[in-house]
């Protein structure tokens, strides 16, 4: 059973991961309209993948006999400056993720919910390759700037990407 606390931070965890999966979602838009199909689709399967993260919190709170409770989600920026400034948002956003993932594992360390600490691990390696990546597409955009050939290089290369979930 999961104590009122946890669950609800797993809980504002969810609307976490739904809002990820939105912001991506939007920026596959902008992507798509600006002529980079490519980098709409690596955006498209990072929504599809916050998608699958937003899965395991809900089953896992409903696995633990907790309630889940969904709340609205914040409108995404529709906007970016360039493919340079949407991946830098992208690894801002995914560092101030891996700060919600590391609080909800310093709440189970101070409730002693060994299981719900066990449960984040995985979250806790995954962030360490979200970062690692879009750090990596920020220093190749950085590397190409406005160079046409680079960025539809970098387009091309982004996609190939397809989500498939983990196995469980």
């Amino acid at each position: 059973m999961l104590k009122p606390s946890l669950e609800k931070a797993l809980n504002d965890q969810i609307n976490a991961e739904l809002y990820s999966a939105y912001m991506y979602l939007s920026m596959s838009a902008w992507f798509d309209a600006a002529g980079l199909p490519g980098m709409a689709k690596w955006m498209k399967a990072q929504y599809q993948e916050e998608m699958f993260h937003v899965d395991k919190f809900f089953h896992y709170v409903l696995e633990r006999g907790g309630k889940v409770t969904l709340r609205a989600i914040e409108a995404p920026p529709t906007e970016w400056a360039s493919a340079l400034d949407a991946f830098e948002k992208t690894l801002s956003h995914e560092q101030f993720v891996t700060s919600l993932i590391n609080e909800l594992a310093s709440l189970c360390m101070d409730e002693r919910d060994h299981a719900t600490l066990n449960f984040l691990q995985w979250f806790i390696a995954e962030q360490v390759e979200e970062e690692a990546i879009a750090g990596e597409l920020v220093s190749q955009l950085r590397m190409v700037g406005q160079s046409g050939h680079g960025m539809l290089m970098i387009d091309r290369e982004l996609g190939v990407r397809v989500f498939t979930p983990p196995v469980q």
